[in-house]
């Protein structure tokens, strides 16, 4: 094996590609925090993206090659070789971790096969609910050098790396929704005005090719009220044809029962509290899909659009698994992501909404099972270390 049973990882490297604008730095920024927080481990993030870092964190400063965020070291990784023209086995760290099979500099793995003992080499994976995960997950890959990766899948079930889950984060949820005061004060930040948080509020993040301007139609056409939160640059052009005016934070227009507030762009831990403190959560990709989850409210997944709709399989699988799925849940979810028969033009959203709204109250007491059930599986970051631990 790689590393004697006695050594105790104290050093991880986490190498980060930002394909997916956001979710892929939001889920390696989260795990790295809570390794270096609630375990002690010595974390040092190569991202290749600082701009999109610094919108869900504001400490990050963009023309940094190296600089510390608490006590995480960030480094600029720009391109496939970044600053790797040479590397000494001594620079390498216990773990070193690629997230979603991007590549390592070729510098890096040379020092790690010099590197006495190996480190552990994880390839960290996509979400997935598809049965197969359970079967791949922990599976070694011999590489050269007598080097071996393993795949190790965030998931669903005891058989996978579960999901990431901060310690004591359900219960600052729980305080929080628990607090009108501080809901009625975050919320207010926004412009949030006191009618508006009576309504149904909705928070909504998603691809550009939502179907968003036929459902902001059947929002503004119903009978109750609704206030809709949106990102900055999230569906602009749908929610600047709803506002007749530049999509940008701190704009709002009302149009019959439906009211839209574009916001600002929130770090991590803001979004959670308005995930928190919406009644309903529109949430896509990954790193805000698994928030959803833990926020104990009813949401919607925009699930990353693949080749040959791969992505539909994916969502089905995800349907199929989660505990509270209601027929209706189901149905609005699959023409949300354009997995139905017919084309997103022909759902007839005036009457799917009603129907799917009548379902929330159910859907979220539902979602607190779900909750106890992903408990069960330990969260990902616990898991990765004790597994790296059976391998080392």
């Amino acid at each position: 094996m790689d590393l004697p049973e006695t050594h105790q990882a104290t050093s991880l490297a986490l190498f980060c590609k930002v394909v997916d604008n956001y979710g892929d730095i939001g889920i390696c920024w989260r795990l790295a925090r809570q390794l270096e927080q609630e375990h002690g481990i010595a974390v040092t993030l190569w991202v290749d993206d600082l701009r999109s870092f610094q919108r869900i964190c504001p400490q990050v400063a963009i023309d940094l090659e190296v600089q510390q965020i608490g006590a995480v070291t960030v480094r600029h990784w720009p391109d496939q070789n970044g600053v790797f023209t040479t590397c000494a086995a001594g620079d390498v760290a216990d773990i070193v971790i690629e997230f979603f099979a991007c590549d390592i500099p070729p510098a890096y793995i040379a020092a790690m096969a010099e590197r006495v003992p190996h480190p552990v080499w994880l390839n960290l994976e996509g979400l997935s609910a598809e049965a197969w995960v359970e079967g791949c997950h922990a599976l070694p890959s011999p590489q050269s050098r007598s080097l071996t990766k393993y795949f190790f899948f965030p998931g669903f079930t005891g058989k996978t790396g579960g999901l990431l889950l901060e310690s004591g984060l359900l219960q600052q949820r729980q305080a929080f929704q628990h607090d009108q005061a501080a809901i009625a004060a975050f919320l207010g930040r926004f412009g949030v005005t006191p009618s508006e948080l009576a309504s149904l509020k909705i928070s909504l993040f998603c691809y550009p090719q939502a179907p968003a301007p036929a459902l902001f139609k059947a929002w503004q056409s119903g009978g109750k009220a609704i206030t809709c939160l949106v990102p900055e640059g999230v569906v602009a052009d749908a929610v600047e044809a709803f506002l007749g005016q530049a999509a940008q934070a701190g704009a709002s227009a009302t149009r019959g029962a439906l009211t839209v507030r574009v916001l600002p762009f929130i770090p991590q831990p803001d979004y959670d509290k308005l995930l928190w403190a919406c009644d309903l959560n529109f949430v896509r990709g990954e790193d805000s899909f698994v928030r959803a989850q833990w926020a104990g409210k009813p949401f919607v997944w925009h699930i990353y659009p693949q080749d040959e709709d791969l992505h539909h399989v994916k969502l089905n699988a995800f349907l199929q698994r989660y505990t509270a799925t209601t027929d209706t849940l189901a149905e609005f979810s699959l023409s949300w992501n354009e997995a139905t028969k017919e084309t997103a033009e022909a759902v007839d959203w005036a009457a799917l909404w009603p129907q799917f709204e009548a379902d929330l109250p159910k859907i979220a007491i539902m979602a607190t099972d779900w909750q106890r059930q992903l408990l069960g599986n330990g969260d990902l970051a616990s898991n990765l270390l004790k597994f790296a631990k059976t391998v080392g």
